[in-house]
């Protein structure tokens, strides 16, 4: 395959998230006022509890099997590492340009968690297509690159419903708490702002921390066994909290999925035109199919907002796109190369090809629902996915291509 011919399947996916971006775009305006504020946060809980789950559960529960999550169980390993390092690096770049605390949260999520559902789905079949591809038959390639890519997409789901999502929590919360911060940090009094009264006062408190202080050795043993609850009660919260993260709708969509795709009698039930419950897959394909459509227009009706009043420097733009674009896949090479050495990875060059490429992915429009869920950032986030996403087609069409030359 030639470079303009990959050029064209790596942007194909692209041009359609920026098309039905500019559709969103244009119908939150005030020329047509179809998709105003709360439009898109009507839709976006749509999205989060209904269309999201049933996309993934979809996917999974059709295409992976018991087998296939045994001998692909160095891709989650894979998956977690693009996020851990990318993270890092996001983290990295917000302790160098010190953001505003949400921004930052933004930043780490954007240099994390990559799209590993619709632009895979569209580009792995692409390329299996292609006359000179490296990864043999075309029909073998296209549906083994499917299950791969369902795999892929449902493992992201889980990460990015958990991980992802409570950086976005964090941010939103730190947003809702800037303002009781500024008003808690407000200088007390000077002295040449009191009154006789509160002198008076002050003399009364200095004769009273006298008394205080002989206390203080008495309440030493106290504080110490109190800290040990609070220890105990730390951990307690966190776990509380990683419990509610995984009751998310997506996430409980992947764990069900997962299920059904490994009992074999239970996938028999519902997956397949001979299933006697195949109308339930058939209604949660349906409903699936509208989660991309959806995210999509909901970021280009936030992106008329964002090019107005958006908080974004370019140098946030330019640190999230060396992260996704320069240093992940690079580091994906080693890794991949090195699980392959190891002995870890199937022969399959498919499938070290999809290990490479998740390191290469624009951030996950998923990140999109989050801060629509949360009212932080929103704008902002959709500056940072319309340049990420324009450099995307440059930056997988010449990634894949070394990609492949590796790989051949």
């Amino acid at each position: 395959m030639g470079f303009l011919g990959l050029l064209e399947v790596a942007s194909m996916p692209i041009l359609q998230v920026l098309i039905i971006s500019l559709l969103g775009a244009f119908m939150a305006t005030d020329y047509l006022k179809l998709l105003p504020a709360d439009a898109r946060n009507s839709m976006n809980k749509v999205v989060y509890a209904i269309f999201t789950p049933s996309l993934v559960f979809g996917s999974l529960a059709s295409t992976v099997r018991l087998e296939d999550i045994i001998s692909w169980w160095f891709m989650p390993v894979n998956i977690g590492i693009t996020f851990l390092v990318g993270g890092t690096l996001g983290w990295i770049a917000v302790k160098i340009l010190r953001p505003e605390p949400s921004l930052g949260y933004l930043m780490i999520a954007m240099s994390s968690a990559g799209n590993l559902g619709n632009i895979l789905l569209i580009i792995i079949p692409a390329i299996c297509k292609e006359s000179g591809s490296p990864f043999g038959d075309k029909d073998v390639c296209s549906s083994v690159g499917l299950s791969y890519v369902s795999f892929s997409m449902a493992l992201g789901a889980f990460y990015i419903w958990t991980y992802t999502f409570h950086l976005i929590r964090c941010a939103g919360a730190n947003y809702r708490q800037a303002p009781l911060a500024a008003e808690a940090t407000k200088e007390p009094n000077k002295d040449f702002e009191a009154n006789e009264s509160s002198l008076l006062l002050n003399e009364s408190e200095d004769a009273h921390i006298t008394s205080v202080e002989d206390g203080t050795r008495s309440n030493q043993t106290r504080n110490e066994l109190s800290h040990n609850a609070a220890l105990w009660n730390q951990m307690m919260g966190f776990l509380h909290q990683l419990g509610e993260e995984l009751k998310a709708p997506p996430v409980l969509a992947a764990i069900i999925g997962f299920i059904v795709g490994a009992v074999t009698w239970f996938r028999v039930l519902i997956i397949g035109e001979n299933a006697p419950l195949r109308v339930i897959d058939d209604s949660i394909q349906l409903l699936g199919e509208g989660t991309i459509p959806c995210i999509t227009l909901i970021l280009g009706g936030n992106l008329t907002a964002g090019l107005r009043k958006a908080n974004t420097k370019a140098i946030m733009i330019i640190a999230v796109l060396c992260v996704r674009y320069i240093i992940l896949p690079i580091i994906g090479i080693g890794i991949v190369k090195a699980a392959s050495h190891l002995g870890f990875l199937p022969s399959d060059p498919l499938y070290h090809f999809v290990l490479m490429i998740q390191f290469t992915l624009p951030p996950a429009m998923s990140i999109g629902t989050m801060t629509q869920l949360f009212g932080v950032a929103q704008e902002e986030c959709s500056i940072l996915f319309l340049w990420t996403y324009l450099v995307a087609a440059l930056a997988l069409t010449g990634w894949s291509t070394l990609f492949m030359w590796i790989l051949s």
